[in-house]
């Protein structure tokens, strides 16, 4: 069992609407989405495209329904664009994420990633860094940690398809590459699953390195059709890619077995994007609270 003095569970947003595919939830509000959040039982939400840009207004209305920002996305361009460019938008995310109460921040390379193309074959073609590039992700991102850490945050790096670190390998690099007192992991058990990496074993491995875990659960039979039919992320995401806990095919006994022992402190948030006409976001919500505490207490 994991420890509720110790972990807090949160939701993520993309249930509801999709950063990504504005379309998906579009008739889901803001102040729905927070209310149904709340009461399915949840303490804690990351930032969604439709949340209020004014931190006050925002951590109003959480305050109100005891909720709470846990982390936000922070999209970074450090191997193809000025490095001032990411840290002046990344300064500018973490300041708006103290003032709303979180301590977390999540970034993923975005340079060169394929996760947003309508017509690139996810499974297929993905960008490989060379050693140059190799370099100005991890020195750039190690330069952005000291900044979080000496706001008294800290930064995770968000593995995830389509983007230049997806593999086991290039999570090994990563992880052997960068400062580990300045930037840690953000485990996500769906993308994991996705590349066709065994999450049990990145997290065994890197565990006292994560900081923020993202609980995604994963269809299999979607991802063989993906892969045959040459889908793209989104399309996938529209088909079921992804679901929440419990519902799919990833295996979490030994996730929060491992979380257990090695006493994790932090958020695991429940992180299901799919299409709200086809998966309820309030009752795949209300699904995964339940299987949550029926396998870790909390």
């Amino acid at each position: 069992m994991l420890d509720k003095n110790k972990v807090s569970l949160g939701i993520a947003p993309i249930g509801w609407t999709n950063d990504d595919m504005p379309d998906l939830g579009k008739e889901n509000t803001f102040e729905q989405t927070i209310s149904e959040m709340a009461l399915a039982g949840f303490k804690g939400c990351e930032v969604g495209s439709h949340y209020p840009t004014d931190p006050a207004v925002l951590k109003k209305a959480l305050d109100l329904r005891g909720l709470t920002i846990c982390n936000q996305w922070f999209s970074s361009f450090l191997i193809s664009k000025p490095y001032e460019e990411t840290e002046e938008a990344f300064i500018k995310q973490c300041d708006f994420l103290l003032q709303v109460g979180s301590k977390c921040i999540g970034v993923s390379e975005q340079s060169y990633s394929t996760q947003g193309m309508l017509d690139h074959p996810i499974q297929e073609g993905k960008y490989v860094m060379n050693d140059q590039e190799w370099d100005l992700l991890t020195t750039g991102l190690n330069k952005l940690g000291k900044i979080a850490k000496d706001k008294g945050m800290v930064l995770t790096f968000h593995h995830h398809m389509g983007t230049v670190v997806q593999t086991e390998e290039e999570i090994d690099r990563f992880m052997a590459s960068v400062d580990p007192d300045l930037v840690y992991l953000l485990f996500d058990s769906g993308h994991l699953s996705f590349a066709g990496i065994d999450p049990e074993k990145v997290l065994k491995k890197y565990v006292n390195r994560v900081r923020h875990v993202h609980l995604k659960d994963l269809r299999k039979d979607v991802v063989e059709q993906s892969r045959k039919e040459k889908w793209s992320f989104l399309k996938g995401v529209r088909a079921g890619t992804f679901t929440v806990p419990g519902d799919g095919d990833v295996d979490f006994a030994p996730i929060f077995r491992i979380l257990e022992e090695a006493d994790y402190q932090g958020w695991v948030v429940v992180e299901a994007e799919q299409d709200p006409a086809k998966a309820n976001p309030f009752e795949y919500a209300l699904k995964a609270r339940k299987y949550i505490a029926e396998h870790t207490g909390l």
